[in-house]
């Protein structure tokens, strides 16, 4: 008897805090996805990629959500998987040694192998 292959659900963020309710909104969703069981990955590309940021989440905040700072530490604590896009990091002068802890820097490649994992991929 074959185990269920785990729903997978993954969420590509393209903003930061220049739109707080967009960098959010995948955090909320996915923290939903965990506490369904479902398995949730969120990537970042483009500006998002400063949410990996030490220290930057303390000033992204959407009216009406929960604070993003706290979104993501539940999100890595519930065992979300946070990727980050190395071209994005590199263009924007941030060193791996700059990011979260939780935070896996990740190529094309292996962002390609999570979108053909997942049952759905949502971008923001």
């Amino acid at each position: 008897m074959s185990e269920a292959k785990k729903e997978k659900i993954l969420y590509i963020a393209t903003f930061a805090g220049e739109h707080p309710e967009k960098a959010t909104l995948p955090f909320v969703l996915a923290n939903g996805a965990l506490a369904m069981e479902v398995e949730a990955v969120i990537a970042l590309q483009s500006t998002a990629v400063y949410l990996a940021k030490k220290g930057y989440l303390d000033n992204v905040f959407a009216a009406g959500l929960p604070a993003l700072k706290d979104l993501v530490k539940s999100f890595l604590d519930q065992g979300g998987k946070l990727l980050v896009c190395v071209p994005c990091i590199r263009e924007r002068k941030i060193e791996e040694s700059d990011l979260i802890q939780g935070a896996r820097p990740v190529s094309a490649a292996a962002l390609t192998q999570e979108i053909l994992e997942a049952n759905a991929t949502l971008v923001y």
